[in-house]
């Protein structure tokens, strides 16, 4: 499987250049590098909007949306995050929830690299937190599209991202919970580019399960 580490800060990708680096993966999936390309990278900040996104749930502030075609709601990239777009080819009639469950495995498991727990909830997508007392944090998101069994989009982690950004909208459409990052779990900044190499080994073992 190619890895592409496309930039990390301060070196951030645009989002436009994220697009593109997944289509040109996409283009050589059946030629050069059958097994698939794993991009990871720290985007510029953006906000994105999937296919099931309500205008309610968009910043109250005015900033602009990247309407996007991938599952999910209103999400937001930007410093501190690290993200991940696995293009791969699934496994014939390989499912694309059990595709999420093993994204969300992967990021429980990286995130006890770290010393945090992370808790997946029944009904929703993404890693959480429970701290004690509180209600659940989110700290990783998933959204992903499956085309004629080619997946693009991907996972984020909040790593050491502000969390400002988040209070202009709502994210992933989700009203009775809190979004937090790895550092304010780990009592301790985690920056993306400590995260990404543990994230890439995990996640191109999983991946080797799951496409043909």
């Amino acid at each position: 499987m190619d890895l592409v580490c496309a930039g990390f800060s301060p070196g951030l990708v645009p989002y436009e250049r994220g697009l593109e680096l997944q289509e040109a993966a996409v283009e050589r999936l059946s030629s050069s590098t059958p097994d698939g390309t794993l991009i990871v990278l720290e985007h510029e900040a953006v906000y994105t909007a999937g296919r099931r996104s309500r205008p309610e749930e968009f910043p109250t502030d005015g900033t602009p949306v990247v309407p996007v075609d991938r599952g999910g709601k209103v999400t937001w990239h930007g410093p501190g995050q690290l993200v991940a777009y696995p293009v791969v080819r699934l496994r014939n009639r390989f499912a694309l929830v059990d595709f999420v469950r093993v994204l969300e495995q992967v990021i429980v498991d990286v995130a006890g690299d770290f010393g945090v727990e992370g808790v997946l909830i029944d009904g929703r997508t993404g890693v959480w937190a429970r701290p004690e007392g509180l209600p659940a944090e989110k700290f990783a998101q998933i959204g992903i599209r499956v085309s004629e069994g080619i997946v693009t989009h991907g996972l984020a982690i909040n790593c050491s991202n502000s969390l400002a950004p988040f209070k202009s909208f709502v994210p992933c459409g989700i009203t009775d919970a809190g979004v937090t990052t790895l550092s304010r779990l780990a009592g301790r900044t985690i920056a993306p580019s400590e995260v990404a190499p543990r994230l890439t080994a995990r996640l191109t073992a999983a991946l080797t399960e799951v496409t043909q």
